[in-house]
């Protein structure tokens, strides 16, 4: 009796797959494909230029906004342009000249000190609201809603609202004749007054914006640290000076930042309720006036220019003196 033999047809087994650089087993897919030299879709140009594709819209934006004005702006600087007629004659440095050889155009930075000291006592003040409603509170929500309300107004707007606010005879003479202080005070009168009664504004409408700023870093704070610090005991005190305090340093310094740049362009608040009388001119109503009133557009463009490098400068210095460090409290 004979047996009869099965010849099998079936292809040996193909050898493991290689690992690859990263030590993962490459396909054998992969494995021709590179063999033959092609290269997969990730190697394409494509990959590199899509990322690009993405941007391409908010760079435009960026640029067309920002960059082409900030250089039409220095370009204008160099001449005498009236900001009407098409002839715009080079004048080299003598729009610059001009403002460092005449200090009454630098007199009106004293009046940046009035709204410097109102952006501190604004920081102060979201500071303080800001941690208190960071823990457990009843109408915490509402009270947010209430002190960041102001920052939604449009500033024009509020200039309005107190202008009537503080005019002799206004709401304030009448709330304050309630309580026997004498009406008809002059708010807006002297220099001294309206400058302190607009700082004043400027706290109410921009306490909201740095209360948000420190609100945000305190609620990422972990809340193990919370739970970690009461079981040792600390008060609420203690909690803010080794916990909040630090890590909010980074915010703090941006909220320093934008007070010190905020309080050396202010512009909307002074120029509707007094228009830069009664010595309450601000540097960029002043540039404004040079621009518009008085047709003297490359002067006013040259002090946008000084402006833009101060605040630049004051920020170098800050960054400098209280330089950012990397926060780890975990």
């Amino acid at each position: 009796m004979t047996r009869s033999r099965t010849v099998s047809t079936a292809s040996p087994p193909a050898p493991p797959a290689e690992p690859g650089p990263t030590g993962k087993q490459n396909s054998p897919r992969r494995s021709r494909q590179r063999a033959r030299g092609g290269a997969s879709w990730r190697d394409r140009p494509m990959r590199t230029i899509t990322p690009w594709l993405f941007l391409l819209a908010p760079l435009a934006l960026l640029v067309t906004f920002t960059y082409v004005p900030v250089g039409n702006m220095i370009y204008y600087s160099f001449t005498d342009w009236d900001g009407v007629s098409p002839d715009r004659d080079y004048v080299g440095t003598k729009n610059y000249i001009e403002i460092f050889t005449r200090p009454e155009l630098f007199r009106v930075f004293a009046v940046s000190f009035y709204y410097l000291a109102a952006s501190v006592v604004q920081i102060v003040i979201a500071l303080y609201f800001a941690t208190v409603l960071s823990f457990d509170l009843r109408f915490r929500n509402l009270f947010k809603g209430i002190l960041f309300f102001p920052y939604l107004i449009n500033g024009v707007a509020i200039g309005f609202v107190f202008l009537y606010f503080f005019q002799d005879g206004g709401t304030l003479d009448s709330v304050l004749s309630w309580f026997g202080v004498g009406a008809d005070h002059a708010w807006l009168g002297s220099p001294e007054s309206a400058n302190t009664s607009m700082a004043g504004v400027s706290v109410w409408r921009f306490t909201g914006l740095n209360f948000v700023l420190f609100l945000g870093a305190i609620q990422s704070i972990p809340g193990e640290l919370y739970e970690a610090a009461q079981l040792d005991g600390a008060s609420r005190w203690q909690q803010f000076r080794h916990i909040i305090a630090p890590s909010i340093r980074p915010v703090l310094s941006l909220s320093v930042i934008l007070a010190i740049s905020g309080s050396l362009s202010v512009f909307e608040i002074p120029y509707i309720m007094t228009g830069g009388a009664t010595e309450t001119s601000t540097f960029v109503i002043q540039t404004v006036k040079f621009a518009f009133q008085f047709n003297k557009t490359g002067l006013a463009s040259a002090c946008a220019v000084v402006l833009l490098a101060i605040i630049l400068v004051v920020t170098w210095i800050q960054r400098r003196l209280v330089p950012d460090e990397k926060v780890d409290l975990v």
